[in-house]
């Protein structure tokens, strides 16, 4: 287990300072879903939700929301994101929407914050839109799943939690 790194010596809140770090690719995967009613996700499928494409608007939300990250997380580093490819599968079998989203940059800090951002975004945008017909919806299972470049190099969920179990 790592070290708090948003704290210094005397306990108190601060920004890293990455100044020093090597500048590289870094990628980050995150995923999230959102359950719904049979009825709402109907809508949405078909296209039928009379405020249009909702799924259209949450991806343009998810990506926003990455680029909005260093505004809403106090200790988060402005980077120059490179890109963001949000992708959605629709789970009929428990009537939820399945979100992931690819965030990449060229930078000296890692870009997991943004991807994550952009997920819990983009289904909070879903929610947004439908809950005139549906306060039953529930976000579930946001998490990073994998990260590379940088001093730490490459994470995987699957592996790690191999290795945290074994």
């Amino acid at each position: 287990m790592g070290t708090l790194t948003h704290f210094n010596e005397k306990g108190e809140a601060y920004m890293v300072d990455v100044g020093a770090k090597d500048i590289t690719t870094r990628v980050a995967v995150a995923e999230g879903r959102i359950s719904m009613e049979p009825e709402t996700l109907k809508k949405i499928i078909e296209g039928s939700h009379k405020k249009g494409d909702v799924l259209g608007v949450a991806r343009v939300a998810g990506i926003m929301g990455c680029k909005k990250t260093p505004d809403l997380i106090p200790m988060c580093h402005p980077i120059s994101i490179t890109n963001v490819d949000l992708q959605w599968t629709i789970e009929e079998e428990t009537n939820s929407v399945h979100c992931k989203l690819t965030a990449k940059c060229n930078g000296q800090t890692g870009i997991e914050m943004e991807a994550l951002t952009g997920v819990q975004i983009a289904l909070l945008t879903i929610y947004d839109m439908c809950k005139a017909v549906d306060r039953w919806m529930e976000m579930k299972d946001v998490r990073l799943v994998a990260k590379s470049g940088g001093k730490s190099g490459d994470w995987l969920r699957e592996e790690a939690l191999k290795e945290r179990n074994a």
